[in-house]
This record gives structure tokens, C-alpha cells and sequence, in this order.
């Protein structure tokens, strides 16, 4: 009988009802499997690291699909069994990101996280704000998540550009390729990065990107850290021409005594944007389908490899 583990016994206990010739149980990878033989599909825990552990999943001799519970793979590829697919969590965070990300601009434009310090302070200091509405975003990467990220910021009526790997019509967007960055960064009030670190994608947003910024601009991270180029980007922080509002940093974590710690214009959160209640709900609904799929002999959905 196949096996599907889940890292997490809590996760079998809200999982549902199986398909017949199909068993759940609870691995979370940090030793070997007792049944080797009979793994089917595996979910690696929420933000694995592998190291060692990356053994115990290549003893999975019958490995049909190592399923991810994040939209990036690019960590797993690498590490990944030859003989089993690999699928990523696409559609598992893409509310959640996007939620971060216009409340990364918001807090940054609107000047949240400083009325913050003032409360804390006991400063009562009212004064002008930036608005969202009214700005140019430009939204780097156009995947599940990108266009949500784009829905929402059209929704506060923010002027929209989307840009990918290659340029096409979709969802009724026209979408830019990467190489229309550096023309389309002169007019981008708020860049919005959400694209795969990938060879191509690695510092794509580098020292001549962020000059073309206009004075003033904010770049809000969601995607991976080295997207940016950091040093390039503290450099512009530390001079007050721009602003940046992160969830994802190079290093990550954030050693202490990082410049990052202490730029101006910075907000800062710790990697948390697939970080919130709907994660589990959401993770569960997307093995359901990919149970389903096994036992039916249907093909696995958000296969990235294999």
C-alpha cells in the first residue's frame, strides 16, 4: 500500500479521509523511515533546510513526488532524488505574500513602523505621509503570486506594470520582459519583487537597477534575498535616496551588526510572508489533490522537476 507522510501529526489528524489503497503517516524527516519501500509522496516539513536529511529522503527507493510547501524550489532541486518528481506549493501562499507586500509599501509609504516608535516614545508628532494610491509599481515576477500581488495593487489604485522572464499577454496584462527593467525602473515609484531566485534572477536588481530608481522609490522584497544585490542597495539606504521594505534578506537571517539593521528608510521582516494561519489549510488542500491524483493515476499538479 503506498504511504504519504506528513511532517506533522496534527496534519494526519486534519487531513480527511484517504482514497482507499492509500495510507497516511506522520514523518518529519529528521531520521530514517521505517517503510521505506512503500513512500509514495512525501511533504517536507515548512521551511526544511535538508542538510543530512536530504539522505534519508534518497532512501525512498519508490518515490513518486517529494511535494514542497513553498512556491520556491530552488533550494530543493539540488538536493532532490533523481526518480521522483518534484512539485512546488504554488497557490499555498499567494494570498499571503501579497497581503505582505502591500502592507510592506503601506508601512514604509505611510510611515507606520516610525508612529510605532513614536507610541513608544510618548511623541504625539502628526505629519504628511506618502499615499499608495496614485503611484507607479512595477512587479517583478509574474507567477500565481505576482498577479496577486498586481490584482492588489491595482485595487488601491496604484498604476501596475508586471515584468518576467519574457514578454506576453496574460490575464489581460501585458507583461514586460526583464530586459525592459532598467527603462521601466526610471518611472517606478514602488518595485515590487516576487520573482524565483534563479541563475538569471541572482542580483538582477544590482547597483545600475537601483540608480535608475527615481530619488525616493521603494523596493519591497518578497521574493529571496539575492535578487538584490545588498550591498548596492545598502549603499542607496544609507544615502536616503531610497526607501526598502523586506521580508527576505542576503544573509538570511540577518547576522547581527548587519548594515540592515540599522539603514534608514528600512523596514524589515523576518521571512514571514507564507507565515500566517491559512498556511497549514492550504498546504492540506494541495496534498488532498495530489493523494487524489496518485490514486487515481492522474499526473501531479505544480511539478517544477522530474
Amino acid at each position: 500500500m503506498p504511504i504519504v507522510t506528513l511532517p506533522f501529526a496534527d496534519l494526519v489528524d486534519r487531513f480527511g479521509p484517504v482514497p482507499d489503497g492509500v495510507e497516511l503517516d506522520v514523518w518529519d524527516v529528521e531520521g530514517p523511515y521505517d517503510r521505506p519501500d512503500d513512500v509514495a509522496i512525501t511533504l517536507l516539513p515548512f521551511y526544511f533546510a535538508g542538510r543530512h536529511r536530504w539522505q534519508f529522503v534518497h532512501d525512498l527507493p519508490n518515490l513518486r513526488l517529494l511535494q514542497l510547501p513553498s512556491a520556491g524550489y530552488e533550494h530543493a532541486l539540488p538536493h532532490a532524488p533523481a526518480h521522483a518528481q518534484v512539485a512546488n506549493g504554488r497557490g499555498i501562499h499567494d494570498d499571503e505574500t501579497a497581503e505582505l507586500a502591500v502592507g510592506l509599501a503601506l508601512t514604509s509609504l505611510r510611515e507606520i513602523h516610525t508612529f510605532q516608535a513614536d507610541r513608544t516614545a510618548g511623541v504625539w508628532d502628526v505629519r504628511t505621509t506618502r499615499s499608495l494610491a496614485d503611484r507607479r509599481v512595477t512587479v517583478v515576477g509574474y507567477g500565481a503570486i505576482g498577479a496577486a500581488i498586481a490584482t492588489r495593487f491595482e485595487a488601491m489604485r496604484c498604476d501596475v506594470t508586471v515584468v518576467a522572464r519574457s514578454a506576453r499577454e496574460q490575464d489581460g496584462r501585458h507583461v514586460h520582459a526583464f530586459g525592459d527593467l532598467p527603462e521601466l525602473a526610471a518611472h517606478t515609484d514602488v518595485l515590487v519583487l516576487i520573482t524565483p531566485l534563479t541563475d538569471e534572477t541572482e542580483h538582477l536588481v544590482d547597483a545600475d537597477l537601483l540608480a535608475a530608481l527615481p530619488d525616493g522609490a521603494l523596493v519591497v522584497n518578497v521574493a529571496r534575498g539575492r535578487v538584490v544585490d545588498t550591498d548596492a542597495l545598502v549603499a542607496e539606504l544609507e544615502r536616503g535616496r531610497l526607501s526598502a521594505a523586506l521580508d527576505v534578506t542576503d544573509p538570511e537571517p540577518l547576522p547581527a551588526g548587519h548594515p540592515l539593521w540599522t539603514t534608514r528608510n528600512t523596514v524589515l521582516t523576518p521571512h514571514v510572508g507564507g507565515n500566517t494561519d491559512l498556511s497549514v489549510p492550504r498546504t492540506l488542500e494541495l496534498v488532498r489533490r495530489q493523494v487524489s491524483s496518485l490514486a487515481a493515476g492522474h499526473p501531479f499538479a505544480n511539478v517544477v522537476h522530474g
